[in-house]
């Protein structure tokens, strides 16, 4: 198959042949890959179970691993939900379009292949222009996991999808660069009170508050031993990932500082090429192996939007080992170091500081 690319913005002359040409194939059962606000989405007919499992076979995504439904209006969830409870109307209200996916009671009409034989739906409304007008002209709820092989980095930028899929897909919408660079927050309203199965832009204090409720986040998030079928994509499986091995190193900074020095120093003396991932804060402190700036952590959504992408870069620097700063837990860190974490394969380093070795 040859993966077609199309550039796409709002100032595109011919955008409405575009997204003709895009929707029929969702139309026809086919994949096109898509720009949304917080990643690039590989999408197909949610409501066709042979169009959903052609997702699967491109990503080498496991069948119990569910997809996200998405859709443009309201009047859409409907058709696919079997109830829409008070809590969720008080999120759809407040927070729909945006990062935040639901995860519902399914209607007849979505089939298994689509819910990784669950009996719940996962539903999102996107806040970009391109992946809402390409649902309308579709006219029916896409089905759009991460557009990456399963496991990989996601992707933030069209060049990412390439790089996975190209050959594996029928076309890809290049958008640009996404805003967010990190997965939607899930939140179950099947239980009482809801819960958080995935963090994301979307935080824990900000749901707590609308509701008035205390929203927590499902203990199968971090049961790694768990044989169940998971609820919602990324509690699971490794997701991620980079192909070298990656470290987490927590702790206080000139600890965390050291600590990576010194394990950059013994790996390049084996012979290994060693990636670091650093904040502008912490940089200068590093004095051997490739470093990658991430952001700075007085703006944490710049360690979101860089996260996958110097995951990627450091796959073409094929470096064998990468060690990476550890972040705040708090608000948005909690969905950075879900990810972090997870492309770690839950390797982490966690460095006292002198209060703790004092107790």
């Amino acid at each position: 198959m040859k993966t077609k690319v199309i550039s796409i913005t709002e100032e595109t002359e011919d955008s409405d042949k575009i997204y003709q040409e895009a929707s029929e194939i969702i139309k026809q059962g086919g994949l096109v890959a898509f720009p949304t606000e917080t990643v690039y989405g590989l999408g197909a007919n949610g409501l066709e179970e042979k169009a959903a499992a052609k997702i699967y076979a491109a990503k080498g995504r496991p069948s119990d691993n569910p997809l996200i439904l998405h859709i443009a209006e309201v009047s859409q969830l409907n058709k696919i939900v079997k109830t829409i409870p008070e809590a969720a109307k008080k999120m759809i209200e407040t927070y729909w379009p945006g990062p935040l996916t639901i995860i519902f009671e399914k209607a007849d009409c979505v089939p298994y292949g689509t819910t990784g034989g669950l009996e719940t739906v996962a539903v999102r409304m996107p806040d970009h222009k391109i992946a809402r007008r390409l649902i309308q002209e579709s006219g029916v709820p896409i089905a759009a996991p991460s557009a990456n092989l399963s496991g990989r980095p996601s992707p933030t930028k069209a060049s990412h999808v390439a790089e996975d899929l190209y050959g594996k897909i029928d076309l890809i919408l290049d958008g640009g660069s996404v805003g967010i660079g990190l997965e939607s927050t899930i939140v179950d309203v099947t239980t009482v009170p809801p819960m958080i199965l995935r963090p994301g832009y979307i935080t824990q204090e900000m749901l707590t508050e609308l509701l008035g409720e205390e929203v927590a986040f499902d203990p199968a998030l971090y049961d790694h031993s768990s044989d169940k079928r998971p609820k919602a994509p990324g509690m699971k499986y490794r997701h991620y990932a980079p192909k070298a091995e990656l470290i987490v190193v927590e702790g206080p900074s000139y600890k965390v500082i050291e600590t990576i020095g010194t394990l950059a120093a013994e790996q390049e003396a084996k012979g290994k090429k060693v990636g670091i991932i650093a904040t502008e804060e912490y940089q200068s402190g590093y004095h051997s192996g490739l470093i990658e700036i991430i952001g700075t952590r007085e703006k944490e959504e710049t360690i979101a939007q860089n996260l996958y992408h110097i995951l990627r870069e450091f796959d073409k620097n094929q470096v064998d080992v990468i060690y990476s700063e550890g972040f705040s837990k708090e608000n948005f860190g909690q969905a950075i170091m879900n990810r972090l974490v997870k492309a770690a394969g839950n390797k982490v380093i966690k460095l006292p500081d002198k209060t703790e070795i004092e107790k």
